[in-house]
Parts: structure tokens; C-alpha cells; sequence
């Protein structure tokens, strides 16, 4: 690859890092109500740990759902994602998703990774099984939440690790963030 390959691949990583946040329409008080064509609750998923997950549990509290991942430049996350949940649990439920999609920066078995988050950061939200959030393979999650015709609006995948959903109490999806916004920012924080 070219010297001038590299520069164009290294800009489109950060400005897929850096982008913009996305909110459903509905909630920037713009037109009609957009809402989720399948249920959100619905969608199978498990533990770390290989334990079945029931979402319907979370109905009537706010989910934020990160794609993580422990070798990444956005790792040092987990200590904001932890004091998010610390401060901000009793608003919102957060969910982290191992993932090895993005730069192979994920590639340790539910033992290490939840020995690496609970000794490196003290973790203590839900982290669930390692996934694939784009390609043949997407968990059914994820596919919900890049798929219009699924949550009703969102089309926007991770673009790296730590990219961030948040689902309202209803089970509808809100807003879309990219690995760059912070966990204790303002555009989160405001939003619970």
C-alpha cells in the first residue's frame, strides 16, 4: 500500500472513530414518532459467562449497549463505563459486548476477559457473550440496531471498539455514539 493509501485508510478510521452522534428523529423533537419495526426485547442473548439473558428484564430502564474490547486504544473506557454505572445505575443498565471485529483487539476466552475487566477496572456492569457486530456472522443484536427496517431509523454500525446505543425504557432505540464520545459526556449523561 501506498504512503498516500495509508493516509487515506488512517483519516477514514478517525473520522469513523470521530463521527457524529446519531439520534432517533423522534427525540430532537423533528416529526412523527419513529419507533422500532421488531421488538427489541425479543432479541436472544447471553452472559459472559454462557448463561441465557432474558432483555425483557431491563423493560422500563435505559440500556447503553458498548461494543468493548481489551487491546484497543479505547480500552481506558472501561474505568468511565464503570463510573457511568456507579453513579448513573439506578437511570441506565449498561451491557458490554467483547468484540474481535475491529484489529483482532479482542481475542481472549470469557475467562480472561472478564479476569482483565474485573481486575484492571474493578468492572461491575453485565458483560455478555463475545459477538460480531458487522459482517456474515452479526449477532442478532447488532443487527437490530444497524438495521432500519428492524429499530425503525439507525443504519449507523460500529465503526471500532466502544461505539455506544442507548435504548429508552420502551425498548426504542435513541441515540447512536461513536467510540470517541466519552462515557461520562455530557451527550450520554444528559441523555439518561
Amino acid at each position: 500500500m501506498t504512503i498516500m493509501g495509508l493516509g487515506y485508510s488512517f483519516l477514514m478510521f478517525l473520522s469513523s472513530c470521530f463521527g457524529s452522534i446519531k439520534s432517533n428523529p423522534s427525540s430532537s423533537g423533528g416529526g412523527e414518532k419513529v419507533t422500532a419495526k421488531e421488538d427489541f426485547y425479543a432479541i436472544k442473548v447471553k452472559t459472559l459467562d454462557g448463561k441465557d439473558f432474558d432483555l425483557h428484564q431491563l423493560k422500563g430502564k435505559k440500556i447503553l449497549i458498548i461494543n468493548t474490547a481489551s487491546e484497543c486504544g479505547f480500552t481506558p473506557q472501561y474505568e468511565d463505563l464503570e463510573a457511568l454505572n456507579l453513579k448513573y445505575g439506578n437511570k441506565v443498565v449498561l451491557l458490554g459486548f467483547p468484540c474481535n471485529d475491529f484489529g483482532g483487539q479482542e481475542p481472549g476466552s470469557p475467562e480472561k476477559i472478564q479476569n482483565f475487566c474485573s481486575t484492571k477496572f474493578h468492572t461491575t456492569f453485565q458483560l455478555m457473550e463475545k459477538v460480531e457486530v458487522k459482517g456474515a456472522n452479526i449477532h442478532p443484536l447488532y443487527k437490530w440496531l444497524t438495521d432500519p427496517a428492524k429499530n425503525g431509523w439507525n443504519d449507523k454500525a460500529p465503526s471500532w471498539n466502544f461505539c455506544k446505543y442507548l435504548i429508552d425504557e420502551n425498548g426504542q432505540l435513541l441515540k447512536f455514539y461513536p467510540s470517541a464520545v466519552k462515557p461520562l459526556s455530557a451527550d450520554i449523561v444528559d441523555a439518561l
